[in-house]
């Protein structure tokens, strides 16, 4: 049982905490110099995310692996600090689709291993769930993850207007508000090189982006494709993790498990080899 309140018995696992806390907060003493008290808002909210597995561990007694621990920081530090204050999002235009099937894959995993806790206890059920059902129900949380976070930034936007659904240049479109018969015929525009914007007092403004500006729908439609792609990787890997019960290394690296369960077994296994 690994003691998070103690120094990790993994030296790569803090090594990975040692960095990454060291970097947040020089980015924070460098924010707050530079007065830039939001970005000094994300790097302690940061600091703040990365108690999560530990916090997990401790209050649900749930074993995180090394590996998906340092997976979950990585994230954190890639979305908020490289994302967002190093504007990762704009220089790399991939970043954001990066974490975004990353995090389809993260969610499956933490969507399974709550299935498959339940279905290991025997004293909460007296049925045992197949892997093709503990797999689906893994990829449709982590669909319902992915669905909510769309729904946030979306939410930002309208609201307080955000663009957290990342604009796209486009050349062509398609709307039946185009059909001038007043239909319900798409008619398309192509070879869109620029829009022009007319204000309510009569000025107009070119935007000059070389297209027209689709407002977050390929965004989000694109960030809801990769988060499906991660998460049917991970069910698939779930699904053979429970089809063989475990006797794969690769999957036990990111399927979190609880520790009482974890003893029990090895308990039995011992005693099963003490009979033989």
């Amino acid at each position: 049982m690994k003691r998070k309140n103690s120094p990790p018995r993994n030296k790569f696992l803090a090594f990975i905490y040692f960095i990454l806390r060291f970097s947040v907060v020089g980015v924070l003493i460098a924010q707050l110099f530079n007065r830039d008290f939001e970005s000094v808002f994300l790097c302690i909210l940061t600091l703040l995310l990365f108690l999560i597995p530990s916090f997990i561990e401790r209050r649900f007694r749930i074993n995180v692996p090394d590996t998906l621990e340092v997976i979950i920081l990585l994230f954190i530090y890639a979305a908020e600090i490289l994302g967002e204050i190093r504007a990762y999002y704009i220089t790399f235009p991939y970043w954001d689709t990066m974490l975004h099937t990353l995090n389809g894959f993260l969610c499956a995993a933490v969507g399974f291993s709550l299935v498959d806790v339940l279905n290991r206890n025997s004293k909460l059920t007296t049925f045992s769930l197949s892997p093709a059902y503990m797999a689906f129900v893994a990829f449709c949380f982590s669909m319902t993850v992915g669905a909510v976070w769309e729904l946030f930034e979306f939410t930002m936007d309208q609201f307080f207007l955000l663009d957290m659904q990342k604009d796209t240049v486009v050349h062509t479109i398609s709307s039946v508000m185009l059909d001038l018969k007043g239909g319900n015929a798409p008619t398309a525009i192509h070879d869109i090189a620029d829009v022009i914007v007319v204000h309510s007092d009569g000025s107009q403004e070119a935007l000059g982006l070389g297209g027209y500006l689709d407002i977050g729908i390929i965004d989000t439609m694109k960030d809801l494709f990769v988060n499906f792609i991660g998460a049917v990787v991970f069910s698939i890997i779930g699904y053979f993790y429970v089809k063989t019960r475990g006797k794969g290394t690769f999957a036990k690296r990111f399927i979190p498990t609880s520790i009482r369960q974890d003893a029990g077994e090895k308990a039995a296994a011992a005693e099963s080899s003490k009979k033989e």
